[in-house]
C-alpha cells in the first residue's frame, strides 16, 4: 500500500461492491490486508458478487445501512473505521429521472447519516466527472478542466452528484472531525474494455462528451486507497482520471478540432488528460499506473 498501511482504517465497508469499480476496490483493499465488508443490493449468489465477506443491503433503507455499519447483522463484525460508497444507479438514462434521483439521493444520504451516527469519521464516495459539465454540449470554460469552477450538472444523475458534494460539506460542518472525500471518477474501464478503443480513433467527436477521458478500474481502486489515507478534516473533491486520453491523436489537436474556442491553460503533453488530475496528485499522492496503450495496439 505504498506506506499507507498505518493510516488506512483496518475495517472498511464498500457499497456497490458488485459493480465494475466496486469489484476492483474490494480486491485491491483485501490484497492490501484491509478487512472489507462488501455491500450491495445484488444478492450474494449473483455471478457478479465478490468473494469474501458480503452483506446484501438496500441502501435506501436507513435501518439496514445503520445495521451494516454497526455490526448489527448476524455473523458480521462491527468496528468499521471507514466507508467507501460506490453504489448508485451508475449513469443517466438507465431509469426514469425521478427513479434515478430517488434511489441515488436516498442511498447517499443514508450512507452519510449512518456513518455519522455510527461514529465513523472517514467517508470516501463516488462523485462523478459529470458534474464538470458532461456531455460538454456547452463547451467547458477552459481545459484541462479542474475542480476550480462550480459544478455544472446537465442531467438528473449529475444533479444528484452535485447535491451529494454539497451535502458532504454540511455533514462536515455539523461534525468538524469528519473526513469526506468525493472522487469525481471518469468513465471506468476494465482491461477487456480496451479492445473497443481503436474504434474511437476515426471520429474524435465520438468521445468528446467527457473530453476523451477514462479511468482504469485498478487506478480507481488506487485512488480510493489514497483517499482512505487522507486525514484532513472536512469535505473535498478530486477528479480521478487516467493520465492519458482514449485517443491516438494529440490532446492539443483534439481541442483545436472539436473545441477551437476553449482556452488551453498550460502546455499539454502529447496525450495528456484533459480532466486535470493535478489536485489528486498533489494532495492524495495519486499517480495512474495503467494505460489502455499497454494492452491494445492503438492502430487497431
Amino acid at each position: 500500500m505504498d506506506g499507507l498501511e498505518a493510516v488506512v482504517p483496518r475495517r472498511v465497508v464498500v457499497t456497490g461492491a458488485a459493480g465494475k469499480l466496486g469489484r476492483a476496490v474490494v480486491a485491491h483493499l483485501r490484497a492490501a490486508g484491509v478487512d472489507v465488508l462488501a455491500v450491495d443490493r445484488v444478492g450474494g449468489r449473483d455471478p457478479r458478487a465478490v468473494d469474501g465477506e458480503f452483506l446484501q443491503v438496500d441502501l435506501t433503507d436507513y435501518g439496514q445501512v445503520l445495521e451494516a455499519f454497526t455490526g448489527g447483522a448476524d455473523e458480521h463484525a462491527g468496528g468499521v473505521g471507514a466507508v467507501v460508497h460506490l453504489a448508485a444507479v451508475p449513469a443517466p438514462g438507465l431509469l426514469p429521472n425521478a427513479v434515478t434521483f430517488a434511489n441515488n439521493s436516498a442511498a447517499t444520504y443514508n450512507v452519510f447519516a449512518a456513518a455519522r451516527a455510527a461514529g465513523i469519521k472517514r467517508v470516501v464516495w463516488a462523485s462523478s466527472e459529470t458534474v464538470l459539465g458532461l456531455p460538454f454540449d456547452t463547451p467547458p470554460p477552459y481545459a484541462p478542466v479542474d475542480e476550480e469552477y462550480p459544478p455544472r450538472p446537465e442531467s438528473t444523475y449529475s444533479l444528484n452528484k452535485a447535491l451529494e458534494e454539497e451535502m458532504a460539506r454540511h455533514f462536515c460542518r455539523w461534525d468538524p472531525e469528519l473526513v469526506m472525500v468525493g472522487l469525481r471518477f471518469s468513465n471506468v474501464m476494465d482491461v477487456e474494455d480496451y479492445a473497443g478503443f481503436p474504434a474511437f480513433q476515426a471520429d474524435p467527436r465520438l468521445r468528446r462528451w467527457n473530453l476523451w477521458g477514462y479511468i482504469d478500474a485498478r487506478d480507481g481502486a488506487q485512488a480510493v486507497e489514497r483517499a482512505l489515507a487522507h486525514d484532513r478534516p472536512g469535505a473535498d473533491v478530486f477528479i480521478i482520471a487516467n493520465s492519458d486520453t482514449v485517443m491516438t491523436r494529440s490532446s492539443a489537436a483534439l481541442m483545436a478540432e472539436v473545441y477551437p474556442d476553449v482556452e488551453i491553460r498550460g502546455a499539454l503533453g502529447e496525450h495528456e488528460t484533459l480532466l486535470s488530475i493535478d489536485k489528486a496528485r498533489r494532495v492524495l499522492g495519486y499517480e495512474p499506473r495503467h494505460s489502455w496503450r499497454d494492452h491494445v495496439d492503438p492502430a487497431g
